[in-house]
């Protein structure tokens, strides 16, 4: 993938309520994760923008299918968070279907971050998202955001609980920080492996 990095622009293009809204021509990365976990953070933090994505007090708030398009070559798409408590029991209940649908829509999806909080167990829905993925043959990356709020042995320890919970491998988790870049640059190998990987089988 030549145009992966440096990033030299990002643009909001479209927040999307269904398929034929999901722009089509370019490679999509998707992300996601609970309310409040910290994903508009970790976009800005990894294009190394302020505000492209806006980040919210209410937790809940981005109930749409938000697209980014950067270096004219790919997408980053922000989707829903889940699991906020304030938010109607009818609303929480269309995102289920907004997200999956999504992902069984979009014939340009390369990979999906989920996002835990590194303070915090999975919860069922992180395990059934992560379980849904793997039926479906999506490759997935995990990332613990929030890592500065641990000392660094606390942070060992609970990416090893996470990922003994989660039943998957240690190094197949990156523990990431918006505040100290923690990670930053080991979630870019982890996307240039999925662009890389993608490319070699379209030839």
């Amino acid at each position: 993938m030549k145009n992966l990095l440096p990033i030299k622009s990002a643009e909001f293009v479209i927040s999307a309520l269904k398929p034929s809204q999901y722009p089509t021509s370019l490679p999509q990365i998707a992300f996601c994760g609970r309310s409040n976990v910290g994903k508009s953070s970790l976009i800005n933090c990894i294009l190394n923008r302020k505000k492209l994505v806006k980040t919210s007090s209410t937790p809940g708030k981005t109930r749409l299918i938000n697209f980014f398009k950067i270096n004219d070559s790919f997408y980053f798409v922000d989707l829903p968070g889940y699991g906020y408590a304030k938010v109607s029991k009818k609303e929480r209940e269309k995102w289920g279907p907004m997200i999956e649908t999504y992902f069984k829509s979009s014939q340009q999806l390369l990979g999906t971050v989920v996002l835990l909080d590194i303070r915090h167990d999975p919860r069922q829905e992180e395990k059934n998202v992560i379980a849904w993925f793997e039926q479906y043959h999506i490759p997935y990356l995990i990332v613990l955001t929030k890592a500065d709020k641990l000392s660094k042995s606390k942070q060992l320890n609970q990416h090893k609980r996470i990922a003994d919970l989660l039943t998957c491998p240690k190094d197949s988790i990156i523990r990431f920080s918006a505040k100290t870049r923690q990670g930053k640059d080991d979630i870019w190998s982890a996307f240039l492996e999925i662009f890389n990987h993608n490319e070699g089988n379209t030839h």
